[in-house]
């Protein structure tokens, strides 16, 4: 891989590795159990370990202790420490820090419609975060699980934007071709979609834009 590539691979759901400059990001890596069974555990070691809230679908434990080392600095919202073992830096909106190479910046990620009962939201706001990834002048975009937010048009310049399109506890594919729309990243990529068709967001988006939309499969790589 060239000094200036990243490769961003999907490991299914929301969880992607970043590798940039022989430095590896992982970030809302899965349950470890589901690599295993549909495409192979990760295996290289991380740097950066990301993770965007504590639910188990994007902080487990155990996919932590298949790429961490003593060296691994894990960068995760308050509500994910007591599952860390070892030190945990914890981001507020707006907050960033560098390590070798990578600028990780939180952004806001929270529910506006989607509520568990009335007034209390699958994801309330301060809880979890996205994530600005910026590493050799291209920022990615991780938008964690949320709805379409007002915040959103404050991101600045994207090169790829990774949004959930799945529904019921984010965006559905409208929403999050609207928040593409809004946005405007060169490249797109469909997350977070259990079983939903995501046809319908790229569909919308290359209608009403020249962005790039990926449909990636759980494995595919890409290379920004």
């Amino acid at each position: 891989m060239s000094g200036k590539s990243i490769l961003v691979k999907w490991w299914g759901h929301s969880g992607f590795q970043i590798t940039a400059n022989q430095c590896v990001a992982y970030v809302d890596l899965y349950m470890a159990k589901k690599y295993k069974q549909l495409v192979g555990a990760p295996t290289a070691k991380a740097d950066l370990y990301l993770a965007t809230h504590h639910h188990n679908d994007h902080f487990h434990p155990e996919s932590l202790k298949l790429v961490k080392t003593r060296e691994t600095k894990v960068i995760a919202p308050e509500k994910c420490k007591p599952k860390v073992a070892g030190p945990c830096h914890s981001l507020k909106p707006g907050e960033s820090l560098h390590h070798k190479g990578f600028q990780i910046q939180a952004v806001h990620a929270y529910n506006i419609t989607r509520m568990r009962s009335p007034g209390n939201p699958y994801h309330p706001k301060g809880d979890g975060v996205g994530y600005l990834i910026t590493v050799n002048a291209k920022t990615i975009y991780h938008a964690g699980d949320t709805d379409l937010i007002p915040e959103m048009q404050e991101l600045g310049q994207i090169d790829l934007a990774l949004l959930p399109t799945g529904d019921t506890y984010t965006m559905d594919n409208l929403e999050a071709a609207e928040a593409a729309l809004l946005i405007k990243p060169r490249i797109v990529v469909s997350m977070h979609r259990w079983d939903t068709d995501p046809k319908p967001f790229k569909s919308h988006i290359e209608a009403e834009s020249k962005i790039k939309v990926l449909l990636l499969t759980e494995g595919d790589e890409y290379r920004l």
